[in-house]
C-alpha cells in the first residue's frame, strides 16, 4: 500500500505510527527496518531501559524564556533531536531520502545522511534547511571512503559520524523473510565500491575472511587527518572505547548499539551512557541513540550526559506511513513531548536538564 503523505486519523505519538508502518511495508521491507541480531534482546532491551527510569518532577519555576535550541560542532540548531542516519529509504516510499529530508527541514532537525542511502548524497543534501551530516562506513578501498569524504564536503555536509560497530552482522528476522532489495533500489553512493559482507555468513561458512580489510583505529586517525570537519564515531558502548575515541581525535562520540542490529545481548544505550559520560567529561559532545519513542526519552538521555539523540526507526515508520509529511510529524510529537517534560520537571533549558531529574538521584 503506498503512502498519501497523508497522517491518518487516531495517530497522536510516536508508537502510533508501528502498525500501520508494517501494514504500509509489507513483510519484506519490515523484516530489515524492524529486525535486529539474533533473539533481538537488545533491540527489546533499549526500551525496556527507558521505560525503568523515572523523571522528578519540578513545579513553580518560571518558563517564560524556556527554549530547547543548542550548539553543535558549531551548528546552531533548534532542538536536540536529529534524525539518525538508516540506508534505502527508497525501499519506503518512492521519494526516499529526499522526502525524509524535506520532513526533517519542516522540524529544522538535523538528518544524518547515510552512506547506503538510496539516492545521490548531492541531491538529499540540496533539499536541507539545516546542513546534515553525513554517515561513513570506511570502504575496503580507502581511497573510495576519502573519494566519499570529498563527495560529502563539497556537497555541505557538516560533520562526518563513522559508524564503527557494524563490520558484520547476522540478523535472523531478515535470514527467514529472505530479505532482498527489490529492483531499481541500492546503495547509489557506493557503486563501484567493494561488495560488503553477505548478511547471512552461512554463505561461506565463515566470517573471519571476510573482514580482512575491515575498519581499525589507524583507519579513524587516518580520517582525521584527511578532514576538517567534525568527526563522530557511532557504535561506542564502552568507557574505554570512548577513551580512545577522544585520542584518537574524535570529536563527539554516539553511544549506540546500531538499534540491536549487530551484536545481541549488549545492554541499552541509556544504561551505557552514564559510565562513558564520566569516563569522557566533558571533552567532547555525546549523543545516543536506541529506543527513542517518547520526548521522555529525550530528556532521560540529556540528563544522564548527551547533548542530542538521534531517532531512526519512528522517522522510517513515519516515512512509510505519510512520506515526509509523517517524518515531519513524528519529530513534532518527539519536541512537542520533550517540552512538556521540560516544564513538568522545571527545566526551562537544555543546560538545566541534570542527573537531578532521575528519580533515586541516578548519576551522569
Amino acid at each position: 500500500m503506498p503512502p498519501d503523505n497523508t497522517v491518518p486519523p487516531g495517530i497522536v505519538s510516536v508508537p502510533d505510527y508501528e502498525q500501520p508502518a508494517r501494514q504500509r511495508m509489507g513483510e519484506n521491507a519490515w523484516a530489515y527496518v524492524a529486525g535486529a541480531a539474533a533473539d533481538e534482546l537488545t533491540l527489546r532491551e533499549n526500551r525496556a531501559a527507558f521505560e525503568r527510569l523515572r523523571l522528578n518532577a519540578g513545579v513553580l519555576v518560571p518558563m517564560r524564556a524556556a527554549h530547547t535550541r543548542l550548539a553543535l560542532f558549531g551548528q546552531e540548531l533548534d532542538h536536540p533531536i536529529l534524525v539518525a542516519p538508516s540506508a534505502f529509504h527508497r525501499l519506503l516510499h518512492p521519494e526516499g531520502e529526499l522526502a525524509t529530508m524535506v520532513g526533517a527541514s519542516a522540524l529544522r532537525a538535523c538528518m544524518v545522511v547515510s552512506a547506503q542511502a538510496s539516492l545521490p548524497l548531492e541531491a538529499v543534501a540540496a533539499q536541507a534547511a539545516v546542513p546534515p551530516w553525513f554517515q561513513l562506513y570506511v570502504q575496503p578501498d580507502r581511497a573510495f571512503t576519502l573519494a566519499l569524504v570529498r563527495r560529502a564536503e563539497a556537497a555541505g555536509y557538516r560533520a562526518l559520524v563513522v559508524t564503527v560497530d557494524a563490520p558484520v552482522s547476522l540478523r535472523d528476522r531478515e535470514r527467514r523473510a529472505g530479505f532482498r532489495l527489490p529492483p531499481g533500489i541500492e546503495a547509489v553512493n557506493l557503486r563501484g565500491a567493494a561488495p560488503p559482507p553477505p548478511p547471512d555468513g552461512t554463505a561461506t561458512g565463515e566470517i573471519f575472511p571476510l573482514l580482512a580489510h575491515a575498519a581499525t583505529w589507524d583507519d579513524i586517525a587516518a580520517l582525521r587527518a584527511a578532514t576538517t570537519l567534525p568527526l563522530l564515531l557511532k557504535g561506542i558502548m564502552t568507557p574505554g572505547d570512548a577513551e580512545r575515541a577522544v585520542a584518537a581525535g574524535a570529536d563527539g562520540i554516539v553511544v549506540s548499539n546500531h538499534g540491536g542490529r549487530t551484536l545481541d545481548t549488549q545492554p541499552a544505550t541509556i544504561d551505557a551512557l552514564p559510565a562513558i559520560a564520566r569516563a569522557v567529561a566533558g571533552r567532547v559532545p555525546l549523543l545516543l541513540d536506541g529506543g527513542i519513542r517518547r520526548g521522555t526519552d529525550v530528556l532521560k538521555a540529556l540528563a544522564l550526559g548527551a547533548s542530542a539523540v538521534l531517532v531512526g526507526r519512528p522517522c522510517l515508520h513515519g516515512l512509510a506511513v505519510a512520506g515526509a509529511t509523517g517524518v515531519a510529524h513524528v519529530l513534532k510529537l518527539l519536541r512537542a513531548e520533550l517540552e512538556v517534560a521540560m516544564v513538568q520537571t522545571g527545566c526551562p533549558t537544555l543546560a538545566e536538564i541534570g542527573s537531578g531529574v532521575i528519580w533515586g538521584g541516578r548519576e551522569g
